[in-house]
């Protein structure tokens, strides 16, 4: 087969995953959801940390399923190791929901694990969980097609987008092979809050973004919603204040937010803000999911953008499907300003390549470039 046949064919064919779970209920089980889904197929499966480094070179798996406690060599020590043999591989953690495997989850993380999915207590709870399956497949699918453009092109149609900005006059048009991504210009009302959306792969953005950006922090304060159980909330607000060395918290009910510190929806209630006199306040909500989220980023962007207006600065990282992107429609109706997270450093291109395909973005960027054109922002204002 000609080299060009062979990238074609290798281009379209499925997602290769390895199962790694020292349950055979759960390897088996998790073997057939993924042998049922098109475009997926289980090249191995294994019972601990050890067996799969030893196979991982010889299977050469896209995605690999992570458990953390395991006889012989347990998930964290097996993670490096996986990574060191094959980089690109990505790593996806599944662990029951503790909060000691939520810590351990989240260092897996900055350790090079791309993503992670709490696993319901015990066989039965796995079996029994239609939403545990459904998460898993769009998960292994979503961060899996990376390896493969025609099969991402297919679940995400939104084009890639190069590096764009708006300049302050006027919008900035970059035409791609598929689509058109449109910037609109920055407001020119100084930041009076920043708001921050993010899901797959959102932890590793948060962690460098904050720390880059935390020295333009003193004036305003910080939202984030991040796609999170509510054992993992707190752990994250607790780590982004390690790095950012200033106050960051899980966000709570009634209380009114304050220049310089950072607050984290808390997993399982939707945040948006309310006006009160002067000042804008928490409101936790305990609602419907939004865009099968929950907490949701548009519910916050939207009470951000009715408070601040042009004075609102929203960023959306990388995160599977498309919340956030109703959201950043009326930011910018608003007057505000909006930067999307570039394709090639998002784990998932699915909320930044919905908000930038709605051309209503003034800035679609590297990761180390968002944090960089927030420095500029926040600091030709101070």
């Amino acid at each position: 087969m000609a080299p060009a046949q062979a990238a074609l064919a290798s281009e379209h064919d499925p997602i290769r995953v390895m199962i790694v779970d020292d349950s055979v209920v759960i390897r088996g089980l998790i073997a057939r959801w993924i042998k049922e889904t098109p475009g997926l197929d289980v090249v191995s499966t294994q019972r601990d940390g050890q067996s799969a480094v030893n196979a991982v070179d010889a299977v050469r798996p896209d995605v690999v399923l992570l458990d953390i406690e395991m006889p012989v060599m347990d998930g964290m020590t097996a993670l490096p190791l996986i990574l060191e043999k094959r980089p690109k591989t990505k790593v996806i953690i599944a662990s029951t929901l503790t909060t000691r495997n939520a810590r351990i989850s989240l260092k897996a993380l900055s350790m090079g694990a791309v993503d992670y999915i709490p696993k319901p207590e015990g066989n039965h709870g796995v079996t029994t969980s239609a939403d545990f399956r459904k998460d898993l497949i769009e998960k292994v699918l979503g961060i899996g097609s990376k390896t493969r453009p025609a099969l991402r092109a297919r679940l995400n149609p939104v084009s890639p987008a190069s590096p764009a900005t708006g300049t302050a006059s006027q919008g900035i048009s970059l035409h791609q092979s598929e689509a058109q991504i449109q910037t609109v210009p920055f407001s020119r009302v100084p930041p009076r809050i920043l708001a921050i959306g993010s899901s797959t792969g959102g932890p590793q953005a948060l962690t460098r973004l904050i720390k880059e950006i935390s020295p333009s922090l003193d004036r305003i304060p910080t939202v984030i919603t991040q796609h999170m159980p509510k054992t993992f909330t707190g752990i994250l607000a607790s780590n982004l204040a390690a790095v950012a060395k200033r106050p960051c918290k899980e966000a709570e009910h009634g209380e009114v937010l304050k220049a310089g510190a950072i607050y984290v929806a808390p997993g399982g209630l939707h945040m948006v803000l309310k006006k009160d006199a002067d000042r804008a306040v928490v409101s936790l909500e305990d609602s419907e999911p939004v865009n099968f989220c929950k907490p949701a980023v548009d519910p916050m962007f939207d009470s951000v953008a009715s408070i601040f207006g042009p004075a609102t600065l929203a960023l959306i990282l990388t995160g599977m499907g498309h919340d956030g992107a109703q959201g950043v429609v009326k930011i910018q109706g608003a007057g505000g300003s909006v930067i999307a997270q570039d394709e090639a450093t998002s784990v998932v291109w699915g909320m930044p390549g919905a908000a930038a395909q709605s051309g209503k973005c003034s800035a679609v960027l590297p990761i180390d470039m968002i944090g960089q054109k927030v420095n500029q922002l926040l600091g030709r204002f101070s």
